[in-house]
């Protein structure tokens, strides 16, 4: 059995169980083994870094030096987020050895800058590319689905490498694998409001207003995403947004891996479906 490294960070150990529930099952289907970092610190998210620059690499920072400790050569952050800050850390430190230098005198550990750091988009790729692709029994024919990449996932100077920033294309592989057809649209790449869900609530509902309902134009059944703010803001603010806009039945939101795990033929409540606030659990039927 493979292993890599895991790192489920705040948002899996609370307001998305479902992720790390679809992320663990998908795991056992593919025969990896997640080894969760031991003692991992929260990354600092979108707080630290507006409050303090030091401390927002030294977080990561820190889970970075335990991973390698841990003689973890790789891990996977599925959190949008949390891929930003590791990954983004690991580019921080290559371009100024002042500041590694300063973090480890800060943290008081050593830390090469050598792990990689996976998000979620390029874990299920390599999972498929290893043989995932041949264990998904239940192809999810008819569903049409809209990749959604929001912010973190498409964009960030040699964070997210080997995709397009206006035109990501990550998702579209393992949604085809699954069985669905990939639904061309407009906002794939267009900001939910991220962390002013709670500060700035009218706006965030009037961006998600707009990514669903160009979703639901487009034909999609579904959106598809990897980040847990996205998520929450796509899911959750339906219950706000007006009929008008979505027609009377709600959109779907769904992790990358909770597709893949219905495809593969899993329980759905397994997968954290019925956690949803927006119901998921039709559309499983629909598959069933």
């Amino acid at each position: 059995m493979k292993t890599i490294g895991y790192y489920p960070g705040c948002s899996l150990a609370g307001g998305a169980v479902e992720l790390d529930l679809s992320m663990r099952a998908l795991a056992r289907v593919a025969q990896v083994e997640l080894r969760e970092i031991e003692d991992w610190n929260c990354c600092g998210a979108t707080a630290a870094h507006s409050l303090n620059h030091h401390l927002a690499v030294a977080l990561p920072f820190r889970v970075l030096a335990l991973a390698e400790a841990q003689s973890l050569a790789e891990i996977v952050a599925p959190c949008a987020a949390c891929f930003s800050r590791l990954k983004g850390t690991n580019v921080r430190l290559g371009r100024s050895p002042e500041l590694a230098a300063e973090m480890r005198r800060i943290v008081e550990r050593p830390y090469s800058g050598k792990v990689a750091v996976l998000n979620i988009n390029e874990f299920v790729a390599r999972l498929l590319k290893d043989g995932l692709a041949a264990k998904l029994p239940r192809q999810l024919k008819g569903l049409k689905a809209a990749p959604y990449y929001g912010c973190l996932l498409s964009r960030g100077d040699g964070i997210v490498e080997e995709d397009d920033h206006e035109r990501p294309a990550a998702m579209d592989e393992a949604i085809r694998a699954a069985g669905c057809e990939v639904v061309e649209w407009n906002f794939a790449t267009e900001c939910c409001g991220g962390g002013f869900s709670m500060s700035m609530t009218e706006a965030v509902v009037r961006l998600a207003t707009d990514i669903l309902a160009d979703a639901r134009a487009a034909g999609a059944d579904l959106v598809v995403t990897g980040c847990p703010m996205c998520h929450s803001n796509l899911d959750m603010r339906q219950l706000r947004i007006a009929p008008a806009a979505l027609g009377s039945r709600p959109m779907p939101v769904l992790y990358l891996t909770e597709l893949l795990g219905l495809a593969a033929g899993l329980d759905p409540k397994a997968l954290g479906l019925d956690r949803h606030f927006s119901d998921a659990l039709t559309l499983a039927q629909r598959t069933a």
